[in-house]
């Protein structure tokens, strides 16, 4: 096992405005009311494309925090065999992959068709930003090398109906 990874800036303190301003674009994107745990799977498993423990750490514990099946945590990566998932839930995730990997992908006109069938315009955008700030997120977090592993999730599980 590798020695401990040392820190290079912690940008929250260096510029708390950047920090700030994706924690608003953040919030923009939870105003679409898009299901929780649809949410923190997306952001896991951007996470996984772009190797961010930091954020791994970070969602799956609010993904267990509120309620979330640890049988869909373990096989997420291999979430197009695994029966786990709803058309809803893998229309976003194939979103999800085509984003993260845009330079691959170029975001194909058969994973949007998918997409718009599962979802309304506004959760589009919704699902989109939620996909942007979690790459943005990775890249900060595997940039300037947080530390991980101290990540206390503070989330509650979601009233049931």
């Amino acid at each position: 096992m590798k020695g401990a990874v040392k820190v290079r800036i912690d940008y929250g303190k260096v510029m708390p405005e950047a920090r700030d301003a994706m924690i608003g674009l953040q919030r923009a994107a939870e105003r679409t009311g898009l299901d929780p745990k649809l949410v923190e799977l997306v952001k896991i498993r951007a996470s996984q494309l772009n190797g961010c423990a930091y954020c791994l750490d970070m969602h799956t514990k609010d993904a267990r925090a509120i309620g979330e099946d640890e049988q869909r945590l373990h096989v997420l990566a291999g979430w197009r065999e695994a029966p786990y998932y709803s058309e809803r839930e893998r229309a976003a995730l194939a979103w999800t992959e085509s984003l993260t990997l845009l330079p691959q992908t170029g975001a194909p006109d058969d994973v949007y068709e998918e997409l718009r069938r599962c979802f309304s315009k506004p959760e589009i955008v919704g699902l989109t930003l939620e996909i942007v700030t979690i790459n943005g997120w990775n890249r900060l977090a595997v940039g300037m090398r947080t530390p991980v592993g101290g990540y206390v999730s503070r989330r509650k599980p979601e009233p049931r109906d």
